[in-house]
């Protein structure tokens, strides 16, 4: 048996203000902190064998605080771009509402959560899916395959891709699916990788 736990990162400074994030490197709002914080709470009872990031900061931090919380610091850490967030192309930093009112709810909304549309510029989150898939399955199933357990804290985005390919969720459920910030996702697998739970906690 192996586990695997996904963690989104605590609220950000642009989660805050309302802001299209994507790859720019913002940091933790101290609410963001405790959110990783309580995460670790969640957490105390696993003994993690790896742990896996992206290259941006709000994501490691969240990590460093989870560590520290279930006191595994010593643990080795990945840090790779394949788990960063999707790239907004312009609309990067940009308000989410007044982005709204100049281009209408209904296409930000398709910017935001189909699965093939790019934002101006930027990723969609197949292309999301297609560099993230690809590092999970050369670095991580393989040591799932061994019965490792494995923490994985990144992004919506990221993880979005990783729900699609875990659970077989359709390109038009994924749509519907957002994930919560600093929320533990638990997935138990059988010897050949088969879910046997998945639950936040």
């Amino acid at each position: 048996m192996s586990q695997l736990v996904l963690v989104r990162h605590g609220q950000s400074v642009y989660n805050l203000e309302n802001r299209f994030t994507g790859n720019l490197d913002v940091l933790l709002t101290p609410f963001g902190e405790e959110e990783a914080k309580k995460a670790g709470t969640k957490l105390r009872s696993y003994k993690f064998d790896f742990a896996f990031t992206s290259t941006l900061k709000r994501a490691q931090e969240s990590l460093k605080i989870i560590l520290a919380e279930i006191e595994q610091s010593a643990i080795n850490v990945v840090k790779n771009s394949a788990l960063n967030e999707r790239m907004y192309g312009s609309l990067q930093g940009l308000n989410k509402e007044e982005t709204s009112n100049k281009y209408g709810i209904d296409q930000v909304e398709l910017w935001r959560r189909s699965y093939a549309i790019r934002p101006p510029d930027g990723e969609s989150l197949e292309d999301t899916f297609n560099r993230t898939i690809p590092f999970y399955k050369l670095e991580i199933e393989p040591k799932l395959k061994l019965e490792k357990t494995i923490l994985i804290v990144a992004h919506g985005n990221s993880l979005r891709a990783l729900m699609m390919y875990l659970e077989k969720i359709s390109v038009d459920e994924i749509a519907k699916i957002n994930i919560p910030t600093g929320v533990p996702r638990l997935y138990t697998f059988d010897q050949n990788l088969t879910i046997l739970q998945c639950v936040y906690l």
